[in-house]
């Protein structure tokens, strides 16, 4: 068994994409997926199902690593944005050199700040610096570093 992918809905698929690509440094894995047709909507459950969208090779883990899926479904419903305590799927998180620089990126590319940057050290495993962020449609990132042992 291995870990295959994480998905995001987003209304424009090329401009989040190219958020994640810039910021992060993924990769484009092609094809660009255009699916539709009765075969989607049964294993999805969305009637009339139709989607647009990439897959995202994500950083750190070779050529066959994980991918952030970012699709666009012709019809989109609406949600509010996410809190990091609301029960489900939290977050995505990268481990970054200098979490700082990498909020200024974000920042820079549509993202914002959901929390201040923060410091803890963790007996035993060393000390982290990290703070949550969002991407231009509001989704949680969480952006750390960890220094060991110290």
């Amino acid at each position: 068994m291995k870990y295959a992918h994480t998905n995001i809905i987003t209304k424009d698929w090329n401009t989040l994409s190219n958020f994640y690509i810039k910021v992060f440094d993924c990769k484009i894995v092609p094809p660009i997926r255009k699916q539709s047709g009765e075969w989607l909507s049964q294993g999805t459950g969305v009637k009339d199902a139709k989607l647009e969208g990439a897959h995202l090779l994500l950083p750190g883990y070779g050529e066959n690593g994980p991918t952030l899926e970012i699709y666009q479904y012709a019809t989109l419903n609406n949600q509010d944005p996410v809190t990091p305590n609301q029960r489900g799927f939290g977050h995505i998180a990268f481990e970054v050199e200098n979490v700082g620089e990498k909020v200024k990126e974000v920042l820079k590319n549509g993202g914002t700040e959901n929390g201040i940057l923060t410091k803890r050290k963790i007996k035993d495993v060393g000390t982290i610096t990290f703070i949550y962020v969002r991407d231009p449609d509001g989704n949680l990132i969480e952006l750390q570093s960890w220094t060991k042992g110290k």
